[in-house]
């Protein structure tokens, strides 16, 4: 071989096909984010106590009522709550 031999590349190797059909979105078995978790569980007939809202978000007890205050009042859910038999349950109402 001589100093200035180059090595030759394959260019008659087949290219590699891509999938066909239509790519197909993965379903989503749960709400994406811990405020839609919560959403979804308002939006329940019963409605959600503290203890299921915390269960859902591994969140605290104030970091929970801080987002019924603030980050889901600003979607614009109206939130009720009412204490039946010395358990408080919250509710949303939907959309104002």
């Amino acid at each position: 071989m001589t100093k200035n031999s180059r090595t030759v590349k394959a260019t008659n190797l087949p290219k590699p096909k891509a999938p066909a059909g239509p790519k197909k979105k993965p379903a989503l078995s749960q709400p994406t984010t811990k405020l839609d978790r919560l959403a979804s569980l308002l939006s329940r007939r019963n409605g959600a106590t503290i203890a299921d809202l915390i269960a859902a978000t591994g969140w605290q007890s104030h970091s929970v009522r801080g987002a019924l205050a603030g980050a889901l009042k600003r979607r614009g859910l109206v939130i009720t709550s009412e204490k039946i038999d010395g358990v408080r349950r919250y509710r949303s109402g939907g959309a104002r």
